[in-house]
């Protein structure tokens, strides 16, 4: 059950020390070591099977580390309820007879508590989380009848009414077209005027490059983190993609990865 942790402001929002996964035996994170603060918005990159839906697993707490530590704001994360997961849309059962509301209401299952039904206050975060995302309107719909951009704000504005202050989204951005990939964007923007830290699973690496703070280059082991002009060098992106890379002569080094579009990140 998520719960709200106390948060001590003196220490990063997200620590991530030295983090080893494993799944039987198979080693899919590596040594993993970075920190991140309120507001920054991190694209995760890498080919498929880097790891990186394991990470974000693992910070969110639903995979133990079997070495190193994830802290949140000093705590381990444990399902903290600053934390808003938005899975791949391909994890989603759309079928399932709820709502958006109901949905978004998810968010503030912790808050409300187990069999008790929600009050007025919860009601209007939700109303104002759907307004945020612009889904007010869409609010009685069934999930199944929204298309993919919406689809993904309605989970940011689950994260919204949960009062994330880290924002994990893996591969929102897949499948989409321009408008709605602009419209997450503006989104995007306004959360991250809010403080509200967010990592981004993403196989374009241009965007990657273009619209986001830092980038963390991954394969199972972590390659990069920072600046996307210094991350996104030739060197370590062969290190990360091998072969599948093609060059682009643009004033900074920049690749496209045409092995990973589409599927999903196991490891």
């Amino acid at each position: 059950m998520y719960r709200r942790q106390r948060h001590d402001e003196r220490q990063p929002l997200l620590d991530v020390r030295h983090l080893w996964v494993e799944y039987e035996g198979f080693t899919a994170l590596e040594d993993i070591d970075f920190r991140l603060r309120n507001g920054e918005r991190v694209a995760v990159v890498g080919p498929n099977g880097a790891g990186k839906s394991t990470l974000f697993k693992a910070v969110a707490g639903l995979l133990s580390p079997a070495r190193g530590e994830v802290r949140v704001y000093g705590a381990r994360p444990d399902r903290h309820l600053c934390i808003g997961y938005v899975p791949q849309r391909s994890q989603v059962d759309w079928g399932f007879p709820v709502t958006v509301a109901d949905v978004v209401m998810m968010g503030r299952l912790a808050e409300i508590g187990l069999f008790r039904w929600p009050r007025q206050r919860d009601r209007q975060i939700v109303h104002e989380a759907l307004e945020t995302v612009r889904l007010a309107d869409l609010a009685d719909r069934q999930i199944s009848q929204l298309s993919g951009g919406q689809q993904q704000r309605m989970f940011i504005a689950r994260a919204l009414a949960q009062k994330a202050t880290l924002m994990l989204m893996d591969e929102p951005l897949t499948g989409l077209d321009a408008p709605s990939r602009a419209d997450i964007f503006r989104i995007l923007d306004d959360l991250q005027a809010r403080g509200v830290a967010v990592m981004i699973a993403t196989h374009d690496l241009e965007q990657a490059a273009a619209a986001f703070d830092k980038v963390l280059l991954l394969n199972r082991r972590m390659l990069g983190f920072g600046p996307p002009a210094e991350v996104l060098q030739s060197d370590r992106l062969l290190e990360a993609y091998g072969g599948h890379l093609r060059m682009l002569p643009l004033e900074q080094v920049m690749v496209a990865d045409t092995c990973c579009s589409g599927g999903q990140d196991h490891a």
